[in-house]
């Protein structure tokens, strides 16, 4: 997945393919685009409304990277993402509600202040 998000972003950043330089820039090793990461904690949000243009307006903070083994020639995923939603406000004359995000990879919180706003129908 991240090999196919780097060809539709055009981001190429050897941080995301190069487990060497990774390390030697001081990370734990490889690790998933920002907005990758961003993009699958959203799609909880998606798959609740129903429809992707139903979703307003997305906002979030980048807290910690997410490390990305090397499962080539395996089907385990490089990496897990959960994301737990709640809706945290209502606004019955917008029709809108506020869904908060809690995004963690390997029990560390990757996200914060994680929150879609979805036009309800």
């Amino acid at each position: 997945d991240l090999v196919k998000y780097a060809g539709a972003s055009g981001d190429f950043n050897p941080i995301h393919w190069n487990n060497d330089f990774a390390v030697a820039v001081e990370l734990p090793g490889v690790i998933a685009h920002g907005m990758f990461t961003m993009g699958a904690a959203v799609q909880l949000v998606v798959d609740w409304a129903g429809d992707p243009g139903a979703v307003i307006d997305y906002q979030t903070r980048f807290t910690k990277p997410v490390p990305v083994a090397d499962t080539t020639g395996s089907d385990e995923p490089g990496a897990v993402l959960e994301v737990v939603g709640a809706v945290g406000a209502l606004d019955a004359e917008a029709r809108t509600a506020r869904i908060d995000l809690t995004v963690t990879s390997a029990g560390q919180r990757v996200l914060t202040k994680a929150q879609a706003v979805v036009q309800l129908a």
